[in-house]
């Protein structure tokens, strides 16, 4: 396990400080919300997609949606060329409530930067109108699309943050059950592995986390489960069997309620034999990858390195 501490800021970051700031002002909005109703969702979905058209880095990349059988897909591809064999699939977090096409775009293009791939994004179905395992299908339907534009599964890398990262679990424990290749490796950003939060971790960094609260989490779990049994490994994949699954990169805030979910997902991938590679950044938060930041750059850059090591 890697560990990183933020240094003291130059005047140049100081003086981005403020936009930081801003930024981490709209996403607590979105990840502390417990009001579920349709207004306020209505609201949360709209400020996630205006953010991620304002903040994704997006100069030097070329953007292409298309519509995929009434689902909302975009490639983001660098302009400066790119790898036309390999592929990455991501994952758009935001508790399975929200995210959308202009959300993918912060991690998307900042993957596309650092690996020189074509990023494939989605708009999955949400809860409360789509209960899982909507959100599954819709994944296994774009993963169908990959094979059937001719990528192989070991061509592909699937990405995702918090709810998003479980969807790459589950979508690999589909796959798994199915008989069907895996994906080349998984990169996750604060992935979201046990929904039944029973971790101590929840309650003992509750107040060290400026982003998450164990009431949203739980308000979240609620209309995505649906009563389900939130022990079944295509809900929480840390109880699944993870064995055969490829390499996995895992990237978390030393600050976040859902640490935990980070450290037990290494120790089971380690039980199954599988490689995986987890960073802790100390005093960081919630994805904090999608943030106009230097420490935010140099984990891309860590994923960036993790791949070329595979491909």
């Amino acid at each position: 396990m890697a560990l990183f501490s933020r240094r003291a800021p130059t005047a140049e970051e100081n003086a981005e400080e403020r936009r930081l700031q801003l930024v981490m002002k709209a996403l607590k909005s979105i990840h502390a919300a417990v009001d579920l109703e349709a207004e306020s969702l209505d609201r949360q979905r709209k400020g996630q997609e205006l953010l991620g058209r304002l903040v994704a880095p997006m100069r030097g990349m070329d953007y292409e949606e298309f519509d995929l059988k009434g689902m909302k897909c975009a490639w983001v591809r660098p302009q400066r060329g790119y790898a036309r064999r390999y592929a990455i699939l991501y994952c758009h977090g935001g508790g399975y409530t929200s995210g959308n096409l202009g959300y993918s775009r912060i991690l998307a293009s900042k993957l596309a930067y650092v690996t020189g791939y074509p990023v494939l994004s989605f708009e999955y179905r949400l809860a409360p109108e789509h209960p899982y395992p909507a959100q599954l299908k819709d994944a296994l339907k774009v993963w169908d699309h990959l094979m059937y534009l001719g990528y192989g599964a070991r061509d592909v890398v699937v990405a995702g943050d918090s709810a998003g990262g479980n969807l790459a679990l589950i979508l690999t424990l589909m796959l798994k059950r199915q008989g069907r290749r895996l994906p080349r490796a998984l990169a996750l950003f604060s992935p979201w592995t046990d929904l039944t939060a029973s971790d101590p971790c929840y309650q003992e960094r509750a107040e060290r986390d400026p982003m998450l609260t164990l009431e949203y989490i739980h308000s979240i779990t609620r209309v995505y489960a649906g009563g389900r049994d939130l022990r079944l490994p295509l809900l929480s994949p840390l109880f699944g069997d993870l064995s055969g699954f490829p390499p996995v990169l895992i990237q978390v805030g030393g600050c976040e309620i859902l640490n935990s979910d980070s450290v037990r997902l290494r120790d089971r991938l380690i039980e199954a034999q599988c490689p995986c590679r987890l960073e802790v950044w100390e005093n960081l938060w919630h994805v904090f990858q999608m943030f106009p930041m230097r420490e935010a750059s140099e984990a891309m850059e860590h994923v960036g390195a993790f791949l070329l090591e595979l491909f």
